[in-house]
């Protein structure tokens, strides 16, 4: 006797959604039997595909009394978050890719699903194609993680690198990236850092098992770092990446953002180049350890995607109470650290008149805000009679930094890039 088919319906079948469409095509004992896009006419990418399945109305998939696991892969908040709660209701379990909704909506989502008995995985919105988030609540669970830096963004990692490599300015390297398709049209998204926020935020509060609030991570992106900051950069040891970290302090404080930093070239991370992601997770007992891989594209964000479903589709008639360690858990909202609070490295570039005793200024002003300095390097000197300093500081606290670059810069210099350093 045939087993009865476990039924997906798809919303959105761009390109992560026709990656979950052809890698299940295979699959013997599922089937995706209703699919929602904004187009029905537009050609598809898929053989064999039966258009009969498509529809333009979203509701007709969330409401199809027959469909088992509603994928939702549209992305933004709404019609999103209203989908999703709707197929919730409706007795559907839910895989989704949505980073954004997660990070803004999360807690609620988690909770309705919960009160509905249902689940919500999201392999998928974190870091592509990459094993994350089932590692960390079933492998690792055992650990207490305290620290997380992470490059999560494909599209500022392949700038960055291109700057490195070719020594290229951000707009000439931004251009190329849209020219290639790693860039949207409007990349503000990615180069401002929005879409790795929203994903540390989530990472953070499964990692941390503490609910992280999308509002109290620091953000900050890339469209002030210049090529000669990449060869500074170099220069010193280090290279420049879009970092999102998260880390605990010993009272069990949150300090989570998303920011450039200056990381050793003896990090791992230094060397994810290009549109390649990697999560380093620190924790007890592990230890430290490494995850990198595509972080988007068709077939490794489908990969994410259809390890959920099967994950899901394994359980479905077995229990009434599915993936009990995949579930939301916390009952417990982080203290979040104000930025202007954390202790950092900083690295500075200075553009300052070649006047005497300009450098000793620098180092008073800094010395008066309880700052000390690794070094100091008077790099170049310009037609203009002005000179490029570079400055390295030992650890200070953030609102310190803050008020030193004030002073500098009333003192008539300009200060061109503060970045922070990796610690």
């Amino acid at each position: 006797m045939e087993k009865n088919k476990i039924k997906i319906g798809l919303i959105g079948l761009g390109t992560v959604g026709t990656g979950v469409f052809k890698t299940l095509q295979p699959y013997e004992n599922i089937e995706i039997t209703k699919v929602a896009v904004k187009n029905i006419n537009k050609p598809r990418n898929i053989e064999n595909f039966d258009n009969s399945i498509l529809t333009t109305d979203c509701y007709e998939v969330v409401n199809d009394p027959e469909i088992d696991i509603v994928c939702e892969l549209i992305g933004g908040v709404e019609p999103a978050f209203s989908l999703i709660k709707k197929a919730i209701e409706n007795g559907k379990h839910i895989v989704t890719a949505n980073k954004e909704l997660l990070a803004k909506h999360g807690e609620e989502l988690f909770n309705f699903a919960e009160k509905h008995n249902k689940v919500i995985l999201y392999e998928a919105a974190i870091a592509g194609g990459i094993p994350l988030i089932m590692p960390i609540k079933t492998i690792l669970a055992g650990n207490k993680i305290n620290k997380i830096e992470a490059i999560l963004n494909g599209t500022t990692n392949y700038i960055l690198t291109k700057m490195d490599v070719q020594g290229a300015s951000y707009a000439d390297v931004l251009k190329e990236a849209q020219g290639l398709g790693y860039a949207e049209t409007d990349p503000t998204g990615d180069v401002e850092g929005f879409d790795a926020a929203y994903k540390i935020t989530t990472l953070a509060t499964i990692a941390f098992k503490k609910r992280i609030k999308l509002e109290n991570v620091y953000r900050e992106g890339i469209t002030n770092v210049r090529a000669q900051d990449m060869l500074a950069a170099n220069d010193l040891g280090y290279k420049i990446k879009l970092i999102a970290s998260a880390k605990l302090d010993e009272n069990g404080n949150a300090d989570v953002r998303v920011h450039p930093m200056l990381i050793s070239k003896k990090s791992t991370l230094a060397h994810i180049d290009y549109v390649t992601n990697a999560v380093s997770l620190s924790g007890h007992p592990v230890g430290s350890i490494t995850l990198s891989g595509p972080g988007a594209g068709e077939f490794p964000t489908a990969s994410s995607v259809i390890g959920d479903i099967l994950a899901i589709a394994a359980e479905l008639g077995k229990t009434d109470y599915l993936l009990p360690m995949m579930r939301c858990c916390h009952d417990e909202t982080a203290n979040c650290i104000d930025v202007k609070d954390t202790i950092n490295k900083y690295y500075i570039s200075i553009n300052a008149k070649n006047n005497k005793g300009v450098i000793g200024k620098i180092g008073t002003i800094c010395a008066e805000n309880d700052i000390s300095l690794a070094s100091i390097v008077q790099r170049c000197v310009s037609e203009d009679n002005t000179a490029d300093i570079t400055v390295i500081t030992e650890l200070v606290q953030e609102k310190n930094m803050q008020n030193a670059i004030k002073q500098i810069e009333q003192d008539g210099n300009i200060v061109n890039s503060l970045i922070r350093v990796q610690v």
